[in-house]
Formats: structure tokens, C-alpha cells, sequence
């Protein structure tokens, strides 16, 4: 089991005494309602720590709150577990904002290029545990804990800390969050993701969980995967898939989940268009990756890209999608990507042969 070193997750309380908890809800004592965002295509830990932060507050002090989805959601597990908890989201388009709403931000940073609202909307708390750093000047609350497995974790030890009941929903929100998060191989979890989870699963509804897993899958994913394999080319312990047609931008990590298993590669590249956009999701099988880093060096001043140790993502904005520019585009980012991981720059294997794929379409 992976363990992550000691950081701010061991630290409950700041140099004065105080619980982040205690702090968080003392500083919105004088609003009148609190707006909770989370980064574009929110997935289940941003929308598990959304609505674990407004049980908290409506149960401590009795305000109301807003949960908003900023963009799709399009990821089939993500959608199961919005209509099997039964979310109630506000897009961040129809938002009415109001002077006295404190906007808090969980699971993203702000001015990371992962969100659609207006950036001169204050923000009063950012939650995160990513290490993609964003620009946190003026917010009056943070709690970024780079080392810690999921923002539900965090989320967690406040609702525990301020001894609040934690509810079926709420529970399952929370365990499925975390799951997501640290799953994988090697694990990407602490102690403190450990516990939370053991304190969370005999409250959680496990049926629904299991349902989430297994969501049913459209047709689209089918489609995208066929591309991916068709697409894929290997170099060294390096898999790099490319999909011209990606209709959701979530589907760029259900490929790198899956082509990450394959016993010949330590890293899984997806790199998809959607729109005007080009979506990168990567993964890695081995300890201490620094993935976020590393698609940051690639990616550069062509977007924004993050993540954690294993597990990264980012966004290219496309100037043209026309089949020239997205061929140049592939390529810089093909001699990118093999400069950074420092693999000679040679033809790439095909997953499938070529051969193989046409003998295929005549049988």
C-alpha cells in the first residue's frame, strides 16, 4: 500500500489553536448563503465534497446553500451517482449571484483554467488536495492538502471534528468520493484517507455504491475505446492513445484507466479532441510518478495541465481543427512527451498491428 509522508492532514489546528473547521464556519457566520463550486465536469469527489460542506453548514449554522455543476457531466459512473443520490445541481450559467454569497471552491483552485464562471467572483474558502498551484490571493479561507488522498478526506475530519451526524447520502457521497480518488495501483492513500473511509463505510449505502461502480455504458464509450485501440502506439514502457472524436471530455480517463492495466506499459497517455479543445488524461503504475509535473512540462504555455502523483489532466484551447493543425499539434506533443520522459525518439509500436486491423474490416 502506498503511504503518503506527514504533511498538513497530521496539523488539525493552526498556530493560534484553532481547528480548520472551526475557522471555516466562524468566517461565514455574518452570510446569507454559501455557494458551493468545484472545477469543470465535476467528478465524485467534487460533488461529494460540495455537498458534505453544505450538510455541514445547514446542519451547524442553520444557513442555506447552493451545489452547482460547472459544465457536463458526462462519465457514466459520475452521472449514476448524481441521479442515484438524487443531487440537486445548479448549472453555474443560471447562477443569480448575489453580494453577500460566500463562494466556497472545493476539489480546484482558482485561475487554473478549470472553470467556466467569471474569475472576478470572490471567493471566500478553496478546499483542494491537488498540487496544481492556483492564485489564492484574497481568498479569506484555505485548506490545500497536496498530500491528502481526496478533498473528501477533508471534508470528512471537518464534519467529524464538529461532530456532525454524517447521514446515508452524505456517507455514501463521501466513500464513493475517496474510492475514486485512491483507487488504482499502487494506492494513492494516506492515513488519513484510511480512516476516513473506515468510519464512513458502516454508514454508507453499499448497494448503491456497487450500482455507481457498474454504471451502464453508452454507446459513445464503445466507440471512443475502439478509437483509442485502433490509435494507440507504444514507445518504450510508454502508451499514447489518440482520438480524434472524443463527445465528452471524462472519456480521455476511461481510456488511460484502461490502458494502464496493460502489463508492458508504466504510463497511459489519452490525448482527444473535444470541441475546440484537445484533452489530455494521463496515468502511471509506479510510485512516485510526479505525473502532474510531468504534463505540466509537456503541456507548457500550450494550456493548463495538473494532477497528483499518478493521475493528471489537462486542456489544450485549439486554434483549428482542421486535420493539419491537429496532425502538427500530435506531433509536438509526441516529441514532448518523449523528451520529458526521456524515451529516444523513435516510430512508435502499434497496440494492434495495422495488418490485424485490416484483416479485421474484410473478415
Amino acid at each position: 500500500m502506498a503511504r503518503r509522508s506527514a504533511d498538513s492532514d497530521t496539523v488539525p489546528r493552526s498556530s493560534t489553536g484553532q481547528r480548520r473547521s472551526d475557522r471555516f464556519l466562524a468566517g461565514l457566520q455574518n452570510t446569507e448563503r454559501v455557494v458551493l463550486v468545484s472545477h469543470v465536469n465535476p467528478d465524485p469527489d467534487a460533488l461529494a465534497s460540495m455537498l458534505g460542506l453544505a450538510h455541514l453548514v445547514e446542519t451547524r449554522l442553520t444557513k442555506p446553500t447552493l451545489l452547482t455543476r460547472d459544465g457536463h457531466i458526462g462519465r457514466a459512473e459520475n452521472l449514476a451517482m448524481v441521479e442515484g443520490l438524487h443531487l440537486d445541481l445548479v448549472p453555474v450559467e443560471e447562477i443569480d449571484w448575489r453580494p453577500d454569497d460566500a463562494v466556497v471552491m472545493v476539489d480546484s483552485q482558482p485561475k487554473t483554467g478549470r472553470h467556466t464562471f467569471s474569475e472576478a467572483i470572490p471567493l471566500y474558502a478553496v478546499l483542494d488536495h491537488h498540487d496544481t498551484p492556483g492564485d489564492l490571493e484574497g481568498v479569506s479561507f484555505t485548506d490545500i492538502r497536496a498530500t491528502a488522498g481526496a478533498t473528501s478526506t477533508v471534508v470528512t475530519k471537518y464534519l467529524i471534528e464538529q461532530d456532525v451526524p454524517i447521514p446515508e447520502k452524505i456517507a455514501t457521497a463521501l466513500l464513493y468520493g475517496i474510492e475514486t480518488e485512491v483507487t488504482g495501483y499502487p494506492r494513492e492513500a494516506g492515513p488519513g484517507d484510511d480512516e476516513a473511509l473506515l468510519y464512513l463505510y458502516p454508514l454508507a449505502d453499499k448497494d448503491l455504491i456497487a450500482q455507481i461502480r457498474n454504471a451502464r455504458l453508452p454507446h459513445s464509450h464503445f466507440e471512443v475505446l475502439l478509437q483509442a485501440l485502433q490509435s494507440s502506439f507504444i514507445y518504450d514502457r510508454l502508451i499514447i492513445s489518440w482520438v480524434d472524436d472524443l463527445p465528452q471530455p471524462e472519456q480521455a480517463a476511461e481510456v488511460v484507466d484502461f490502458m494502464i492495466r496493460f502489463e508492458k506499459v508504466d504510463w497511459a497517455v489519452c490525448a482527444g479532441i473535444c470541441g475546440d479543445k484537445l484533452i489530455l488524461s494521463l496515468r502511471a503504475a509506479i510510485e512516485h510518478a510526479a505525473g502532474g509535473e510531468l504534463l505540466r512540462q509537456v503541456v507548457g504555455k500550450l494550456g493548463r495541465a495538473g494532477g497528483h502523483e499518478r493521475r493528471a489532466g489537462g486542456c489544450i484551447p485549439l486554434s483549428s481543427t482542421s486535420k493539419s493543425a491537429v496532425d502538427e499539434l500530435q506531433s509536438e506533443l509526441r516529441r514532448r512527451f518523449l523528451k520529458v520522459f526521456k524515451i529516444e525518439d523513435t516510430r512508435g509500436q502499434r497496440l494492434v498491428p495495422l495488418r490485424e486491423m485490416l484483416e479485421n474490416l474484410q473478415s
